[in-house]
């Protein structure tokens, strides 16, 4: 008996630490679909901007986060005021067995815990690039990654309110996508669009991304990471039960993005009469997002509807944000928010333990904390340092004025 405790134990703790190392590949699946949506100029910045956002969320959750999202009581909505990550699981706490005992290590967790913070991050860094100071970026990543985040996280994930009213979302589509999304509305709406994008007749200007192989790459690394990021949320894997469990998430998971490509794909030929590639990536991100709230009640078929509605709302959403001039050069605000809370209305129709009237509950308390706080911290941002680069350094780009190096410097030197 105590050999299969340990061996359990043991099992779960490395299942869980392997997710986490996916869900942390996702940094670099970000970074290149930034990298690869931005113009060349702006590329070495938003470079800096996603590991340093990641280091930041590590170091804050560690401080004071994961204290805040889950050391408080239940039912309540505001968090216990702590520091640190507490002690480890004891041998004999483990070995004790029964339902009270821990199944993974406690360091496990966080670890775990911690890279879904810097993906909450990440999804701010996209929707800003080109304008944005960068050391303003980054102290609004303080403030998110250490309080903004593990509050509302607290709610839900850490048995606050949300999760007493019965607000169900699996791996976060709402307490992760939307919450970015969230606050990197709220950043938008502060710092206004890039020079050029809307003419003053209300027409509006594309501005491509420079490189589409790496905004590509990217796609399907955050596709890869996503298997760590739904499949870890079952939280663990040695039993038959949650074996199956996982390899059902894992089945959906991939079968919700591709039909997110399929919608997204089909909607651009028809409404651009062109197969749209950053329509059609952001498609597979869609249905990603999409799934991410309940990736283990709906059958394979079921998912791929999911994840085509998702396709088809984030083509429409990325339009209809520019109409309202909304500038966001990578559409974090419509894959990651719109198609987010798709995800978690999409629940009840598979689940049959979750209500659409607590998933609203939650979409509005998710929402309406992080965007109001991030709006704040904005604000004051811009009041005390200022948040947008100049007009000139804007023109220039901000891998010059904001890194002090290029990312494509043999182009630059073959124009001069």
């Amino acid at each position: 008996m105590v050999e299969l405790l340990e061996l359990s134990y043991a099992l779960d703790t490395f299942y869980f630490l392997i997710c986490g190392a996916l869900v942390m590949w996702m940094a670099a699946g970000f970074s290149m679909l930034e990298a690869g949506l931005v113009r060349s100029k702006n590329t070495a910045e938003i470079l800096t901007k996603n590991i340093a956002l990641f280091t930041i969320a590590c170091t804050m959750y560690l401080l004071v986060g994961y204290y805040l999202m889950y050391s408080s009581g239940a039912g309540g909505v505001l968090p216990s005021l702590g520091m640190l990550i507490g002690s480890e699981n004891s041998v004999d706490a483990v070995l004790a067995g029964g339902d009270d005992a821990p199944y993974y290590s406690m360091r496990s967790d966080f670890f775990f815990q911690v890279v879904f913070v810097a993906t909450a991050m990440s999804i701010v860094s996209g929707a800003v690039a080109e304008r944005m100071k960068l050391w303003a970026f980054l102290a609004f990543a303080v403030v998110m990654t250490g309080f903004i985040y593990p509050v509302s996280g607290y709610w839900t994930w850490g048995g606050g309110w949300l999760a007493e009213v019965g607000y169900s979302d699996y791996a976060g589509s709402g307490i992760v996508h939307l919450a970015g999304a969230s606050a990197a509305m709220a950043g938008v709406l502060v710092l206004g669009p890039r020079k050029g994008k809307y003419g003053k007749d209300g027409s509006i200007f594309a501005i491509p991304g420079a490189n589409l192989p790496l905004a590509t790459l990217g796609t399907f690394i955050l596709w890869m990471g996503w298997f760590g990021f739904n499949g870890g949320s079952e939280l663990k894997l040695s039993d038959v039960a949650s074996a199956n469990n996982v390899a059902q998430v894992f089945v959906n998971t991939n079968a919700a993005a591709a039909g997110g490509v399929i919608a997204a794909l089909v909607l651009a030929k028809l409404w651009f009469r062109k197969a749209d590639l950053t329509m059609t990536l952001n498609g597979a991100l869609a249905g990603l997002v999409a799934i991410t709230a309940d990736p283990l009640s709906p059958s394979a078929l079921g998912s791929v509807l999911i994840g085509a509605v998702g396709g088809l709302l984030v083509v429409i959403a990325i339009v209809t944000l520019d109409k309202l001039k909304l500038d966001d050069p990578v559409g974090a605000i419509s894959v990651h928010g719109v198609v987010g809370i798709w995800g978690v209305l999409a629940v009840p129709f598979t689940n049959a333990e979750a209500g659409f009237g607590p998933q609203i509950i939650g979409i509005l308390g998710i929402f309406g904390w992080v965007f109001v706080a991030s709006l704040v911290v904005w604000l004051i941002l811009k009041a005390v340092m200022g948040i947008r680069v100049s007009e000139e350094e804007e023109y220039e780009g901000v891998d010059l004025t904001e890194c002090g190096l290029e990312a494509y410097p043999e182009f630059s030197a073959s124009k001069k």
